[in-house]
C-alpha cells in the first residue's frame, strides 16, 4: 500500500485543497498531513521504510543478565520483551506450516504486533506489559526517557575519577587562592603523579614498586607529594551548583585530619556554611586543563558576580563586626585628646593600656609629596588607623585633588556591610583583582582579630523592652473595644471590623518597633550586630524586644489576634501555637520553592545554551530604547545601570554636533552617568530615552556579537569571542530563584480584590509566555474612551474619530476598570493609545505582540522580570533577560509562503527564513519568474516550547518528549550541525565555546607548560 503512494501528486492535491479551505478543524488537519508528506518528500525518505520487517537486537552488554546468590537469575526487562517477540514469531511460523485456520493466524499476527509495540514503546498502545510484580516493563523508549534515561543519566551526567569529597571546615589562615586538602585524600588523588615523581627521582626503580610504596605511605612518598602538588590547582565544587561560581580552582595546601579547609570569603559564592556541608574535589589532569583552572577559575580571579558585576567576596559576619568595631568612636574613652608623634607610638600606648581603640586622639602622619616629606596632625581614632593600614588610599572616598585632604584617611566613617561592599567594589575597579584579593585577606584577618578582642556577645538582658510598650498596648485595646462596640450596634460590617482591627494592630506593632533601636543604645551588642549587618535584621530585633505582631495563616489571610509578647517575655500557649503555624509554612514553602526554581533553571539553560559570542560586530542598524524603569513613584532600575557596560546605537551629540559619547566606546559607570544625565535633562519626559545596541536586535547568524552584548560582568571588560553568554544568563536568572517568594500576596481587605502573582510563579509565567491569571484587557486602537451598556453588560468603547474605527470591550465579572470616568478633571475626553490597559491586571504578552509589535513585547518582558526580582532585592543585569527573550522570539510564523518552499502556518527560525528567501529569489531569477514575497509574523514562544523548537534534535531529545522528537527527526531526515553546547556534550566532543572555539584551537601548547610551572612568588605578585 505504502509503496504505491505518489508523494508529489499527493502534495499538489493537498495544497489545492488548502487554498479552498480557509479555517476550522479541517485546515488544521490538512496542514498536519501536508507537513508529514513534505517531510518525506524533501528528506528523500520513503513511507514504506517506516515499517520494520526485521527487528534489530541491542548488544547484550546493555541488557545484562546477572546470577543472584540463590542461583536464580535477574535479567533486564528488555530480555523479557525480546523473548515474547521470539516466542510469538516462532508460534506463528508453526501455525503457518500447519495451515491453521485464518482466524487463529490473524489472532497470532495481532499478538506478535502487540509484542513488537511493547518492545519499542511499552504502554503507548493499550495496557502496558507488566512483569512479575505488576510493574510495567521498561521498553526501548523508556531507556532513553526521563531523568534516569540514557540521555540525562549517561550522556549529559558523567561520573569522573580523580575526585573525592569530604566535610568542609573553616580555614581563616588560608590565602584567597588556597584551600586545605587532607593528606590521605591528596595522596589518593595525585597517586599517578607521585608514582611518576618517585621513579623520576630514582627513589624506586619501577612503577610497580612505586605503587607499593604509595600504598604503604612511606616517608619518601610525602616528600614527593609536597613537590607534586606545588602549582597544581584543584577544583572545589559544592552541590547544588547554581551558577558558575559553584566550581572554583584553588592551590592545595596539605593539612592533617580528614576535612577540606575552605577560605571563609569563598563561602558566599559556594553558598556554603560549616554546619556539616560537604564539597567535592576534582583534579585537572592535562596541562591545558591546569592552565585553564589557574588562569580562568582561580578563586582569587573570581571576585565579581556574573549576574550583576558586584563583588561576591564581601566579608561576612565576624569580619564585618570586627571592622565595624574598629571604626567606631566613643566619647569619654581613656586617653581622649592625647597627641602622638607617630602611629607606632599610638599603637604602643594602646598596647600598654593608656588609650582605647575608640579614643579620639591626634596623630602626626608623614607623607612624601613631590619628593618632599610633609607631616600633619590628623584627628582620628587608633581603630580607624588600623583599619586603613591595608586599604589603598586612592579609592575615591576622599577628594585627593584638594590639598587639605592630603592626610585624611580613606575610610573615615563607620564601616558596615554596605560600605564594605563599596570599598571592595572600588578597590577592584581601581586596582584590579590581585591587589584586591590581598586587601580582602587583610580585612579578613583584622576583622576576626578585633571581633574577638571586642568581646561582643549576646545575653538575654541585651534585648531591652521599650518602657512605652505597655502604654501602646493599652491604647490599642481601647480602640479595639470601640470598634467592637460599633460592630455590635450594627454600624459597620464584619469585613470592615476585621480590616479596622488589623489596621490598629499593625500601627501598634510599628509604633513599638519604631523606637526600639534608639532605646537600645549605640554600644548594645545586639544593636551593633544588626546595625553593622553582621547578623540579624530589624524584624528579628522587633520580635526579640518589641512584639511579634500579626501572623498570617496558611492561606495568607491575617489572623486578627496578634502576638503581644516578644521572645524576651516569652509567648503563652495560644501565641506559641499560632506562631508555630507560620514557621511550618515557611519550611514547607522553602522545600517546594527549591524544586520549582531548579526546574526553571533547567528550562532556561536548555533554551539559551547555544547563545555564544561568535563575532566582533554584526553591523546591525537597530537597538532597543532604554530609560528609567519606574513603578509608580519608585525607581526600580535607573538609566545609568542600564547603560553601564553597553554600546550606544548612534553617537550622542550636543546641540553643536560635538560628540559626547561615541558609539564605538563601551560605557563605563562614569560614562553611563554622563549619558544618563544628558538624557534625563531633556524637557519632554517622552524624550528621556536613548537607543543602545542590544542582543534582541543582534543580527549574527548563530549566537551574538560583542558590540550587542557589551561588557563581561565578571571582569568589567568587553566580552570575548567564545563566551557562553546563554548559560551565564540562565544561571544568573535561575540562581536567585530560590530567594524569590512563592506566595501570591493577598493585599488586605477589599481595596484591591485581585491577587497579583509575584515572585517565582510570576517569573515563570513571563518566561513561559502564559496568559496571566488576572488578565488586563488592552485597547487595540488609538482613540477616545467612552462607556456604553450593550445587552445589559457594561462595555468600554474606544472610538478613533479620524479613521472612524470603533472597538468595544466587554468587562467580565470581577474585573476592575482602570478608568472609572470618561473625562479628565477639566471635562475633556480621555484619549488612550493602542496597547493601553483598560482593566487592572497583567497584560498577556501575546496581545502586546499583536497590538504594539516586537519592541513593545521586548520592553514589557524585560521590565516585568526586572520588577519581580528587584522587589525581592535581587539585582540582575538587563542583558541576561535579553538573552532569554531573544531565544523566545527567534521564530517567525509563515502566513503566505509566496515563492518559498514553506508551508502556511509553519514556524521557522529567522536565520532559515532569510536563507530560504535568498534561495527562492535566485531560483525565480533563474527561471525568469516573478518573485512573490512571503508574509510572516513574529511569534513569541514560551521557554519550554522554544527549547523543543530548536534546530538541534539532540538537544531537544535530551530535554523533554524524547520519543516524539526522535521520530520527528527520523521522518524529516534531520541533520544536527552541533552548534550548541548540549549536542557536543552528548557525543563527547569539545564544547564550541570558551577555549574550545575554533579560533583558539590553533593555539600551541608551549605557553601552557610555562603557565603551570610558574613559581609561587610570581603568582603572589
Amino acid at each position: 500500500l505504502l509503496c504505491e503512494i505518489d508523494l508529489d501528486k499527493l502534495s499538489e492535491e493537498l495544497k489545492k485543497e488548502l487554498e479552498d479551505t480557509q479555517q476550522g478543524q479541517k485546515r488544521v488537519k490538512l496542514l498536519k498531513r501536508l507537513d508529514v508528506i513534505e517531510a518525506f518528500r524533501l528528506s528523500g525518505n520513503r513511507p514504506e521504510w517506516m515499517i520494520l520487517d526485521v527487528i534489530p537486537v541491542i548488544p547484550p552488554d546493555i541488557r545484562p543478565m546477572v546470577q543472584l546468590d540463590g542461583g536464580r537469575f535477574a535479567t533486564s526487562d528488555l530480555n523479557d520483551l525480546y523473548r515474547r517477540v521470539i516466542n510469538r514469531n516462532n508460534r506463528l511460523k508453526k501455525l503457518l506450516e500447519l495451515n491453521a485456520p485464518d482466524i487463529i493466524i490473524r489472532n497470532e499476527k495481532r499478538m506478535l504486533q502487540e509484542a513488537v509495540d511493547a518492545l519499542i514503546d511499552n504502554g503507548r498502545r493499550g495496557r502496558p506489559v507488566t512483569g512479575p510484580n505488576n510493574r510495567a516493563l521498561k521498553s526501548l523508549s523508556d531507556m532513553l526517557k526521563g531523568k534516569q534515561g540514557r540521555f540525562r543519566q549517561n550522556l549529559l551526567g558523567k561520573r569522573v575519577d580523580y575526585s573525592g569529597r569530604s566535610v568542609i571546615v573553616v580555614g581563616p589562615e588560608l590565602k584567597m587562592y588556597q584551600c586545605g586538602l587532607p593528606k590521605e585524600m591528596a595522596l589518593e588523588l595525585f597517586k599517578p603523579f607521585v608514582m611518576k615523581r618517585l621513579v623520576e627521582t630514582g627513589v624506586t626503580g619501577n612503577i610497580k614498586s612505586a605503587r607499593k610504596m604509595v600504598e604503604r605511605a612511606n616517608p619518601e612518598v610525602w616528600d614527593a607529594l609536597e613537590v607534586v602538588i606545588k602549582g597544581h590547582p584543584v577544583m572545589l565544587n559544592r552541590a547544588p551548583t547554581l551558577h558558575r561560581l559553584g566550581i572554583q580552582a584553588f592551590e592545595p595546601v596539605l593539612v592533617e585530619g580528614r576535612a577540606i579547609k575552605l577560605h571563609p570569603l569563598a563561602c558566599t559564592a559556594f553558598n556554603a556554611d560549616f554546619d556539616g556541608d560537604q564539597m567535592a574535589v576534582h583534579v585537572p589532569l592535562s596541562a591545558e586543563a591546569q592552565a585553564e583552572a589557574r588562569l580562568l577559575m582561580l578563586a582569587a580571579n573570581n571576585l565579581l558576580k556574573p549576574s550583576d558585576g558586584k563583588p561576591v567576596t564581601v566579608p561576612t559576619q565576624d569580619m564585618i563586626l570586627g571592622s565595624y568595631y574598629l571604626t567606631m568612636d566613643k566619647d569619654g574613652e581613656p586617653g581622649e585628646g592625647k597627641v602622638f608623634s607617630t602611629v607606632d607610638e599610638a599603637t604602643m600606648a594602646y598596647d600598654e593600656g593608656y588609650i582605647g581603640l575608640h579614643s579620639k586622639i591626634k596623630v602626626r602622619m608623614t607623607k612624601e609629596i613631590n619628593g618632599e616629606k610633609v607631616s600633619q596632625l590628623v584627628e582620628t581614632t587608633l581603630g580607624k588607623i588600623i583599619f586603613n593600614t591595608p586599604i589603598p588610599q586612592d579609592l575615591g572616598f576622599v577628594d585627593r585633588s584638594d590639598p587639605a585632604n592630603a592626610f585624611k584617611l580613606e575610610v573615615d566613617f563607620l564601616v558596615n556591610k554596605k560600605t564594605l561592599g563599596k570599598i571592595i567594589d572600588k578597590c577592584i575597579k581601581v586596582h584590579g583583582v590581585n591587589v584586591s584579593s590581598q586587601v580582602l585577606d587583610a580585612i579578613k584577618a583584622q576583622g576576626y582579630k578585633y571581633s574577638t578582642k571586642s568581646g561582643i556577645t549576646v545575653a538575654v538582658c541585651d534585648a531591652v523592652i521599650p518602657p512605652y510598650k505597655a502604654e501602646l498596648l493599652k491604647e490599642a485595646d481601647a480602640k479595639i473595644d470601640k470598634i467592637s462596640a460599633n460592630y455590635n450596634l450594627g454600624l459597620i460590617s464584619n469585613s470592615e471590623r476585621s480590616q479596622k482591627v488589623i489596621k490598629v494592630w499593625e500601627k501598634c506593632t510599628n509604633d513599638v518597633a519604631s523606637g526600639l533601636k534608639d532605646n537600645l543604645g549605640k554600644y548594645n551588642p545586639i544593636y551593633m550586630m544588626v546595625d553593622s549587618g553582621a547578623r540579624g535584621s530589624d524584624s528579628q530585633l522587633r520580635q526579640l524586644a518589641g512584639m511579634r505582631g500579626l501572623i498570617a495563616n496558611t492561606s495568607g489571610k491575617v489572623i486578627e489576634v496578634p502576638i503581644r509578647a516578644n521572645y524576651r517575655e516569652g509567648l503563652n500557649v495560644l501565641e506559641y501555637f499560632i506562631s508555630s503555624r507560620g514557621a511550618r509554612k515557611g519550611l514547607a514553602d522553602t522545600a517546594l520553592r527549591t524544586a520549582d526554581s531548579g526546574y526553571l533553571t533547567r528550562r532556561l539553560v536548555d533554551v539559551s545554551q547555544d547563545v555564544i559570542i561568535r563575532e566582533e560586530d554584526c553591523h546591525c542598524h537597530d537597538g532597543i530604547e532604554v530609560y528609567d524603569i519606574m513603578e509608580g513613584k519608585e525607581l526600580i532600575e535607573s538609566l545609568q545601570e542600564r547603560l553601564t557596560g553597553r554600546f550606544l546605537l548612534e553617537d550622542l551629540t550636543d546641540e553643536n554636533g560635538e560628540v559626547i559619547m561615541s558609539k564605538d566606546k563601551m560605557m563605563s559607570e562614569a560614562d553611563a552617568k554622563i549619558v544618563a544625565d544628558v538624557v534625563n535633562a531633556r524637557e519632554n519626559p517622552a524624550d528621556r530615552k536613548i537607543k543602545i545596541r542590544s542582543l534582541l536586535t543582534c543580527e549574527s547568524e548563530h549566537g551574538v556579537c560583542i558590540k550587542c552584548y557589551g561588557s563581561n560582568l565578571a571582569t568589567g571588560k568587553p566580552v570575548t569571542v567564545g563566551e557562553a553568554v546563554g548559560i551565564i544568563a540562565a544561571q544568573s536568572i535561575g540562581e536567585p530563584g530560590t530567594q524569590l517568594t512563592m506566595r501570591t500576596f493577598h493585599t488586605g481587605g477589599v481595596a484591591s480584590s485581585q491577587d497579583i502573582t509575584q515572585g517565582l510563579p510570576r517569573v515563570e509565567e513571563l518566561f513561559e509566555a502564559r496568559k496571566p491569571k488576572t488578565l488586563a484587557i488592552l485597547s487595540e486602537i488609538d482613540g477616545r474612551l467612552s462607556f456604553r451598556e450593550i445587552k445589559r453588560n457594561e462595555h468600554i468603547v474606544i472610538t478613533n474619530d479620524e479613521t472612524g474605527d470603533e472597538k468595544s470591550y466587554l468587562i467580565p465579572y470581577g474585573y476592575r476598570k482602570k478608568f472609572n470616568v470618561d473625562t479628565d478633571e477639566n471635562g475633556n475626553p480621555i484619549y488612550v493609545k493602542k496597547g493601553t490597559a483598560l482593566t487592572e491586571g497583567s497584560p498577556n504578552p501575546h496581545d502586546i505582540l499583536a497590538i504594539n509589535g516586537v519592541h513593545a513585547v521586548h520592553d514589557y518582558l524585560i521590565k516585568e522580570v526586572q520588577r519581580t526580582y528587584r522587589m525581592q532585592g535581587v539585582d540582575i543585569n538587563d542583558k541576561h533577560i535579553e538573552v532569554i527573550v531573544r531565544q523566545m522570539m527567534r521564530k517567525l510564523k509563515v502566513e503566505e509562503p509566496g515563492s518559498t518552499h514553506f508551508l502556511p502556518g509553519e514556524q521557522v527560525e529567522k536565520v532559515d527564513f532569510t536563507i530560504e528567501m535568498r534561495k527562492a529569489k535566485q531560483e525565480c531569477e533563474a527561471k525568469g519568474e516573478e518573485f512573490i514575497e512571503p508574509v510572516c509574523e513574529p511569534v513569541l514562544l514560551g521557554i519550554t516550547k522554544a527549547s523543543l523548537a530548536t534546530n538541534s534534535f539532540m538537544s531537544a531529545a535530551s530535554f523533554q518528549e524524547t520519543t516524539r522528537v526522535l521520530t520527528d527527526a527520523a521522518i524529516k531526515g534531520k541533520v544536527d550541525n552541533l552548534m550548541g553546547l548540549k549536542e557536543n556534550v552528548i557525543i563527547g566532543k569539545l564544547l564550541p565555546s570558551g577555549t574550545g572555539m575554533r579560533c583558539y584551537s590553533e593555539v600551541e601548547n608551549e605557553r601552557v607548560y610555562t603557565a603551570s610551572t610558574e613559581s609561587e612568588e610570581e603568582i603572589n605578585n
